[in-house]
């Protein structure tokens, strides 16, 4: 079942550039396996990542192999991501 995932971060949106470049993603590119849409926008802390995945275990796997270490190298604390059952999710084709 798909889920959403939101994750607040306390940092820069240079910050976040960095480890999205870290992670070989491009912006406008396509999502690493397993996600099914991703959007980011600033926030009074920080910023605010607002994603769709397949599953929540797809998440969970790629937040430990791929975020939570280049959100470190980046000087990033860990998020507390929240997870929302998806009911209905629309993606281009």
């Amino acid at each position: 079942m798909a889920v959403g995932v939101v994750m607040e971060f306390e940092g820069t949106l240079d910050q976040y550039d960095q480890v999205v470049q870290s992670m070989g993603l491009t912006p406008g590119g396509p999502t690493p396996p397993g996600a099914l849409f991703h959007w980011v926008t600033k926030t009074d802390n920080g910023f605010r990542v607002t994603d769709v995945w397949e599953s929540a275990e797809a998440f969970q796997q790629f937040a430990e192999e791929s975020i939570g270490p280049n959100a470190a190298a980046a000087g990033l604390g860990p998020p507390e991501p929240t997870f929302h059952e998806a009911h209905n999710y629309f993606i281009k084709s």
